[in-house]
Parts: structure tokens; sequence; C-alpha cells
């Protein structure tokens, strides 16, 4: 065993903190063979691998941690590395960080899975990785935990100390005027909820406020020039493309944004940033908007491009001096919730979002029925700056705590 994953084992351990959890940690366990925590850069995926140890394995010799990316790999193989500690030491339950990292993973996780039926891998992935679509089929073997960014309500509940669970989708179109109720013990909670918007979605805030810019722009440049690089056959020259498309979406509204005008802006043809597209949503940079359509939903362009969260948003509109559109941040701010939750939002021919078979209408607290007079189906309207619904009126931030 290398002396020196040995001790980064150990010393991160020892560094992590486990007085506060994701809420997928509840959802970690031994019961599948194969695990895998896939989501993109700055959500927590590390620390999530790492309190699980250390709260429930460290004292047993049988379990060892690891990233794919550690140049002890550019020599030996993941899957001969398993094999010595497993003859060795009789390790059988392996966390294996940054899998993305290593070329032949796929390969060798279904190799480790088909050889070794008493060793556990829970894994850890960029929102890169197509499992579905693995060159070796892992999509039979591997059970996934997608980790979006952090909720309002998991902010919330580690800023200011609360312990308030999350609510279904439908709980919530029933009983938001129960839960909002409930909810009003929160001092300064539209405070709360404006902090979260700006720099809540990710973790880190609560490492560093004040580097938190300098750290986004981290996450931003090893996507692009770590992540999609190594993971995509591009030239090098292009990946400047990437934050150029970020920057862009930063300062237009996401109803304006168009293959045509994106593609103009960077003087690129409409194909190659479609796909560039498709890339920066797969890494957790984009969210795409699809309209409810009949036939090869797959052929069908994107009503909406929004960056994919609104910490995002605010940070390159700060780092730009671009003024922050309202608008888009209350959008993005309602779809990054519904999303997080696993749900799916399409964009409907009257109204913001179509989820099932009902209407949303996101607006400020003057927004009126206008745009949905007419529609005869479910519909309600979703309201920033309010703080208790009434009828079919939901305020905003209520749907931060489906997650």
């Amino acid at each position: 065993m290398s002396e020196f994953l040995w001790q980064s084992y150990h010393r991160l351990i020892a560094d992590v903190d486990t007085k506060t959890h994701r809420y997928l940690y509840e959802k970690l366990g031994l019961d599948q063979r194969l695990l895998g925590i896939i989501g993109p850069r700055g959500v927590g995926k590390t620390t999530l691998m790492l309190q699980y140890i250390k709260e429930h394995l460290y004292d047993s010799d049988s379990v060892f941690y690891f990233s794919a990316d550690n140049t002890f790999f550019n020599e030996t193989s993941i899957l001969a590395f398993v094999n010595q500690l497993y003859l060795e030491h009789n390790t059988h339950i392996f966390f294996i960080d940054e899998i993305h990292k290593y070329a032949n993973w796929s390969q060798e996780l279904k190799n480790i899975y088909d050889s070794f039926p008493k060793v556990r891998v829970i894994f850890s992935g960029s929102s890169s990785i197509d499992l579905i679509e693995g060159t070796y089929d892992l999509s039979r073997r591997a059970k996934l935990l997608h980790l979006p960014g952090m909720s309002f309500r998991e902010y919330l509940n580690i800023e200011a100390g609360f312990q308030f669970p999350a609510v279904s989708f439908e709980d919530l179109i029933v009983d938001h005027k129960k839960i909002a109720a409930q909810l009003s013990q929160v001092a300064t909670l539209s405070r709360y909820f404006e902090d979260y918007l700006s720099f809540g979605y990710y973790p880190i805030i609560f490492e560093s406020r004040d580097n938190l810019y300098d750290a986004l722009i981290n996450v931003i440049d090893k996507t692009i020039y770590e992540d999609i690089a190594n993971f995509y056959p591009l030239k090098t020259s292009n990946l400047t493309h990437f934050k150029r498309i970020i920057n862009f979406l930063a300062g237009m509204p996401p109803g304006t944004v168009s293959t045509n005008n994106i593609a103009k802006h960077l003087g690129i043809d409409n194909k190659t940033v479609d796909h560039y597209l498709k890339i920066l949503q797969r890494t957790g940079m984009v969210k795409m908007l699809f309209p409810m359509a009949q036939g090869n939903q797959l052929l069908t362009k994107p009503s909406k491009v929004y960056l994919d969260n609104t910490t995002l948003l605010s940070t390159i509109n700060t780092i730009l001096s671009t003024p922050l559109n309202k608008g888009t941040q209350r959008e993005l701010a309602f779809l990054q919730s519904i999303m997080g939750a696993g749900l799916t939002a399409y964009y409907p021919k009257v109204g913001d979002f179509q989820i099932n078979d009902i209407i949303f209408e996101v607006g400020g607290n003057n927004k009126t029925w206008k745009q949905l007079q007419n529609h005869q189906g479910k519909k309600f309207l979703v309201k920033d700056r309010l703080l208790q619904g009434y009828n079919d009126v939901i305020p905003l931030y209520l749907f931060g705590f489906l997650y």
C-alpha cells in the first residue's frame, strides 16, 4: 500500500467536520455492492463520504478511502490496488473519490464488481459521467445517488440551527399555508432566503465566506479545464468558449437566449453551441428548460437556458459588474428547487413552468393572474417576498423545502 495514500486517508478523516450533513447522507449505506454519488463540483460529495466513514466505519480495518486522481494511479491500476488491499489486509469496503479522473474507471469498476463478491464500493464522480450509456454497462450493477447543491431548507437549518424536515411536492401544493405558518418562528426569514439566493447553494459558504468568489471561480475553472478537458475530445483553444458562454448567460434573460445569439456572440456555429450547452448541462454549469412537446424530445431545442443556480448567477454578475436580473433569479430559484428534488419541469404554452398537470407563474409580490387568466386547468402564482400564501398563491421560498 502507498504510505502517502494511507496518511492522506487518515488526515482527511481527522479533519472532516461532522456537525452538519447534506440530506443525501441518510441514503448512504452498504446494502449496494456498487453505489455512486454523482453531482457537480463543490456540492459536498467528498465531505459526504468522509463523514460516513468517520461516523460509521473508521474503527474498522476493513475500509479505505482514496481519490482516483492521485498520481499513484499513474503507475498502478485501481483494480490491482483493490486486489492488494483485499488479499493483504482484508479490506472490502472502498470509498473511491473523483472516479471520473481515472481513464479506465468504467471497466475497472465492473471488474471489481464481478471479481470480488464481498467487496463494497462507494464512489463519487462528476455529473458528466453517463453510467447509463457506459461502455461496460455499469447501469445494471451500480445504484446512483444524485447530489445537487444545497436547498434553502438545508442552508437555513445549518445557518440558523433549525431542523426543519423536507416536504413533498404534493404536500406543499395542498398545505402550503400550514407549512408557512410552521416557519413563522424564523425571524428575518426573507433575509435568510435572499442570502441563500446570493451565496447559499454551495456548502463551501460555511468554510470561508470571504473566499466564496475565489472558490466558485475555482469550481468553474476546474469544471472546464479539468473535467470537460479530460472527458470530452476538445481542443484546448476551444475550452475558453465555455467560460464565455457562462458569462453571456449571466447577463441575458433566459427567454432571450438562443443557439443563434450565443453562436453569433462567440463566433462559432450553431451545432457547436448546442454541443457545448449539453456539456455544460451535464457538468452542472447550466440548466435548460424544454417545451412540452410531442415526438422526439431529444430533438427539441430548449425554450430557456439558465446558469445552473442562483449563487452561480449572483457570483458571475458580481465579478462582471453587471446588474442582476431579479426575474431570472426568481425563475432559477424555482427551477433549481424543483430539479434538486428530482422533479421535471417543462415550459408551457402559458405561464413559466409546468410540473405534471400544474402551471406555475413566478414573479414578485405584485405579480397578477394576467398571464394565466384564460388557463382553465390547475394553476398557481409563486411570489417572491411573500411569507404567507393564500388560496392558489404560494411563497417562492417554500419550494426550497422540497429536499
